[in-house]
């Protein structure tokens, strides 16, 4: 039964996973990493959040702030040039990405959570992926998201501070690896 189950998700996805390890050598010029921002305790948002108002939203703690620099000092210690920086407008993911790759951020709302939306995530999603098959840029791009956006687009659930490694070729998009920092 397990075995046949193996055998299953190797045709669906097409791969065995590969480890962190090997999920960094395809950290490369025209690779796309999207990230869950770093520890931020709880789950969604208090009611009545305010996108302009980090006091009113879920923020990163002392250690997911540390966690955030270790994401810009893994793609350091490992030489990786990080061209282009998207986030969503949700605190907690623009202090990831601020913290890993500072001066470079650029929000997007298309890869704002819809955790508490879920009806904007089938259009939401097709945008984002539309978006992430047009980029063309130099070096590897990141994107700080959230973990709904990242399992809709992927099917991985990512822990806080993770990230998945992808390829697209158009809209055809495929997992390479998760790396952790």
């Amino acid at each position: 039964m397990v075995r046949c189950l193996f055998a299953a998700w190797v045709v669906a996805f097409g791969a065995v996973p590969v480890s962190a390890m090997d999920a960094w050598s395809s950290v490369t010029p025209g690779a796309v990493v999207l990230f869950r921002h770093a520890l931020a305790p709880g789950g969604g948002d208090p009611a009545g959040f305010q996108l302009n108002d980090c006091a009113t939203q879920r923020n990163l703690s002392v250690d997911g702030r540390a966690q955030a620099l270790r994401i810009g000092e893994a793609f350091q210690r490992r030489g990786i040039e990080v061209t282009t920086v998207w986030s969503s407008q949700w605190c907690r993911t623009r202090e990831t990405a601020d913290l890993a790759f500072p001066a470079k951020r650029t929000d997007q709302a298309l890869f704002n959570s819809f955790f508490n939306r879920p009806e904007r995530e089938p259009a939401q999603t097709r945008a984002a992926l539309d978006l992430l098959a047009s980029w063309r840029g130099s070096g590897v791009m990141v994107v700080v998201t959230h973990q709904a956006n990242i399992t809709a687009l992927t099917g991985v659930v990512p822990n806080s501070g993770e990230g998945v490694v992808i390829a697209l070729r158009g809209r055809d998009l495929k997992v390479l690896g998760r790396i952790t920092p």
